[in-house]
């Protein structure tokens, strides 16, 4: 790359990138947009970033990088956009040149940051300023080059495996518009929802409201709108912003920015065109079929096993529902709201919380104990299984006896089949060997009581679910 004398952009946005950034990226004279935002670069910020004389465009945004903002930083003049926002950057932020034109909107969810009250941090202390500067300054000479060098053959690696992977890559993921992560201000979004108004109210959950919104430049958009009076919200927001900042999955609902301000706390997500799936379910309008259930349950099963298993850190959603489960244009289901949500530490199966899941989809070792695990995930997608198969709810009024979803279906198999699952269902699907449906029928349910075992030790991992689905799909589709 260092040889890409006349290089105008770099978009390294939305990888697992780790290490620090080298520092020759200052080399690229010609660049003047640079993306680094949603990876695991850590250190600090390359003082030879202030080389990049026609810089216009800077992100480095979700990260881990650590250390002082460069005053250096000030000598770009061009430059009209800076995200610096979810690192672990402290000390003064600049005010001179291009800083002065910049927000608060640029800096969110750092460390111990200080300076101009419009970035929303506290005033700075003189011998805080002249300590920070001092430690950056040994800092920079430490920085060894050969480091940079093995960072910079890295990023060659996974640029070329990028340009693989690309072409391989899912019609409906590369059809996605939200590849731009600007920053959206408050005043943005209530011109978006019309002052968030009721006729732009798509849902209510937990811990606010959800809006549909149009952006200035056009893009539709669904508007998570906090409500900060009520309590454990801002938990709530601290955790979904955690996990979003992380994670990258097609079958996971997309961040495309958050709102941070005295007046609001906001996600601003894709919109899902076909609204959730228990819409879907409860209707009278709507009947999927047996092959769309299938392709929704593998589409769910495939995010939670990139949660679990795709990255460093397990995430356990710890709220799995078909009301969290949204549908967009083409009917691809995608897993939303990570307001309970919980990131494991490494090398550790399971931890505690007072959080509490939804009443009939929690593991009864989380509602008992508050024990948190990828196992109580994968219970809570069994029920909701079971659910989509039969629809009914496992808080549905035939289950107040002291009969669960779970054993109904249990005592009905195998002889019994045809007499649990969506009478519906089974309707649009007279034209299937009805020997061959009640065996995958089967087969399906028999994956849902394997999930939902009140034993957590019993249960099936979410990794076997998806090869054991997706087989009944290409079933299905002969």
């Amino acid at each position: 790359m260092g040889k890409l004398n006349v290089l105008q952009m770099v978009d390294l946005s939305w990888n697992q990138i780790r290490g620090s950034i080298p520092s020759i990226i200052g080399t690229f004279q010609s660049l003047n947009r640079l993306d680094l935002s949603n990876n695991i670069f850590v250190g600090h910020i390359p003082q030879s970033f202030s080389d990049l004389k026609g810089l216009e465009y800077l992100d480095l945004s979700y990260n881990r990088l650590s250390g002082t903002i460069p005053k250096s930083l000030e000598k770009l003049r061009y430059l009209n956009y800076l995200n610096f926002s979810f690192n672990k950057l402290s000390g003064e932020i600049p005010s001179g040149g291009p800083f002065v034109n910049f927000t608060d909107q640029s800096f969110l969810e750092n460390g111990v940051l200080c300076g101009r009250s419009n970035f929303g941090v506290p005033p700075c202390k003189a011998h805080s300023k002249r300590k920070s500067n001092m430690a950056f300054h040994w800092l920079k000479y430490i920085l060894p080059a050969i480091a940079s060098t093995t960072i910079l053959l890295g990023l060659i690696l996974l640029w070329k495996q990028y340009h693989k992977r690309k072409a391989s890559l899912p019609s409906s993921y590369e059809k996605s518009p939200l590849t731009e992560h600007k920053m959206v201000s408050y005043q943005e979004l209530r011109l978006a929802t019309n002052d968030f108004c009721g006729s732009n109210l798509i849902g209510v959950g937990s811990f606010g409201s959800v809006y549909k919104g149009l952006l200035s430049d056009g893009t539709v958009v669904a508007i998570k709108v906090l409500n900060l009076q009520m309590e454990g919200a801002s938990k709530s927001f601290d955790a979904e912003c955690k996990v979003l900042r992380t994670i990258r999955h097609r079958n996971l609902v997309k961040v495309i920015t958050t709102c941070s301000s005295p007046e609001v706390r906001a996600l601003v997500l894709q919109y899902m065109s076909n609204g959730s799936l228990e819409k879907w379910l409860y209707s009278h309008n709507y009947c999927l079929s047996i092959l769309q259930r299938v392709s929704m349950l593998i589409d769910i099963a495939s995010a939670l096993e990139y949660l679990h298993h795709g990255q460093e850190e397990t995430v356990v959603h710890c709220d799995v529902k078909p009301g969290n489960v949204l549908l967009d244009e083409d009917m691809v289901a995608h897993v939303a709201d990570f307001g309970l949500a919980k990131i494991l530490a490494k090398n550790k199966d399971a931890t505690q919380t007072r959080t509490i899941g939804t009443v009939g989809y929690a593991a009864p070792e989380y509602g008992s104990t508050g024990t948190v695990s990828r196992s109580g995930d994968v219970y809570s997608f069994g029920i909701m299984l079971l659910e989509i198969m039969a629809r009914k709810k496992p808080t549905d009024e035939m289950f107040a006896g002291g009969v669960t979803l779970r054993q109904w279906v249990n005592v009905s198999i195998p002889d019994n089949v045809l007499e649990v699952v969506d009478a519906d269902l089974l309707s649009i699907e007279e034209g299937r060997d009805m020997y061959a449906t009640e065996s995958m029928l089967m087969s399906i349910l028999e994956i849902g009581l394997r999930c939902s075992e009140v034993a957590a030790e019993d249960r099936m991992d979410i990794k076997d679910v998806v090869p054991k689905l997706k087989k009944i799909k290409l079933a299905l589709q002969e």
